[in-house]
């Protein structure tokens, strides 16, 4: 028999952005459950990232709600020290996740205004349907790797792995390694690569924002305490960069016409933290292609026909949403019988509206947060950290208002 649980809040994901959302929640005397697949918090952070990731923005920027860095953490903060605060900020609001609990579908229940979700303990099978009364998708963008299709990439005979199981160039050592995508991933990994002695090469299909985190972060503080606008900001910001950094258009470089803050406001994407990597592509020891033909089982052509032996291949080509596979699923379970049952229907609308089909929000920020009948996310907004302290407290604010407004 089906095990039934009733919970206020259920919270799914507890990356970054389920556990600011349990604070702020915890912090307002709202009871929550929070849910996570995996073994562990932030198993991105732990088990999918490289050893010499640090945040890419200044720590004022990277903060969760309701509690600061401890003193004496440095400026940019290494991943072993972000996954030490985040288990000092679990413990600091007794967040307790439910591990090994993937969430096989949910559905908005019109005549008991609640949520129904099925639960499975991927350890027992054991499946549990929670009812809730808000329901807070805190999965986030990174939720699983994304590769792109490539010609032929299924006849390479040599390593092809996406960047969330790379780990340290010391492996490659003398091996030709080509990096596809150049975001600040793939740019750093391609960096850590050469300087370990890999011949490297990387692929930068689009125009791109080449910055030092100086620059970042002078431009983000004088937007956030001067008052400068952005476009302003942009300005000085792509002036000192090219004075820096010099012309990499010759290089197979260029930049996108809208300035990285705007950039990064419109349609989410960063700017690259230069960690060393132009020096290496301005000196010829990293080479830049355009982008890929075709791949063969031990070489890769490039656009213009060259054609050059390869290694190894590390796809840093970003990760995708998964909401979709069980906030939608069970829409196409019921498809045949929408018409018949009204109820149901508005249920898998509602549950639709939210979401576009890459499963990030429909509404832009700063609207993106809310859906309806109480459903929330966290996470999705493509602005880091910052974002999704917004996120948390605008989503813990919300809720308690709307408690507030039904036991009036």
């Amino acid at each position: 028999m089906e095990a039934v649980e009733e919970v206020v809040v259920l919270i799914v994901g507890a990356g970054p952005a389920g556990l600011a959302t349990a604070a702020c929640l915890a912090q307002r005397h709202v009871p929550y459950v929070i849910v996570e697949r995996e073994s562990c918090t932030a198993s991105l952070w732990r088990h999918r990232a490289y050893d010499r990731l640090k945040l890419h923005l200044a720590k004022e920027f990277c903060e969760l709600p309701h509690m600061a860095y401890p003193m004496g953490t440095p400026t940019y903060v290494p991943r072993d020290m972000f996954v030490e605060y985040l288990d000092s900020y679990t413990d600091q609001f007794g967040i307790r996740p439910r591990y090994h609990t993937a969430i096989e579908s949910a559905i908005y229940d019109g005549g008991k205004n609640r949520w129904s979700v099925l639960a499975r303990d991927t350890d027992t099978s054991v499946v549990t349907r929670l009812t809730a009364q808000f329901l807070v998708v805190a999965t986030g963008e990174n939720s699983a790797a994304s590769i792109p299709p490539v010609p032929g990439l299924t006849k390479f005979e040599g390593e092809a792995i996406h960047s969330s199981a790379y780990k340290s160039g010391r492996a490659y050592t003398g091996k030709n390694v080509l990096v596809v995508g150049a975001g600040n991933s793939g740019m750093e990994i391609a960096y850590d690569l050469a300087t370990h002695g890999a011949h490297t090469s990387i692929v930068v299909r689009s125009p791109v924002h080449i910055m030092t985190k100086e620059l970042i972060r002078f431009g983000m503080t004088v937007v956030q305490n001067l008052g400068l606008t952005v476009t302003t900001a942009d300005s000085l910001l792509v002036m000192a960069a090219n004075f820096y950094f010099g012309d990499l258009s010759k290089h197979g470089i260029t930049r996108p016409k809208i300035g990285p803050l705007l950039l990064k406001s419109q349609t989410g994407r960063s700017a690259v933290i230069d960690v060393g990597t132009a020096r290496l592509i301005k000196g010829g020891v990293i080479k830049v292609f355009q982008g890929i033909t075709k791949i063969n089982t031990n070489s890769i052509e490039f656009h213009g026909g060259k054609q050059i032996p390869f290694d190894a291949i590390v796809f840093a080509t970003g990760y995708k949403s998964t909401v979709n596979t069980w906030l939608k699923r069970i829409i196409y379970f019921f498809h045949y019988y929408k018409k018949d049952n009204p109820s149901l229907s508005a249920a898998l609308q509602n549950g639709e509206s939210m979401f576009k089909d890459d499963g990030f929000p429909k509404k832009f920020f700063p609207n993106h947060w809310k859906g309806e009948n109480g459903l929330y996310c966290a996470g999705f907004a493509r602005r880091g950290l910052a974002g999704i302290a917004m996120d948390a407290k605008n989503i813990a604010d919300h809720i308690v208002a709307t408690m507030d407004q039904v036991s009036c």
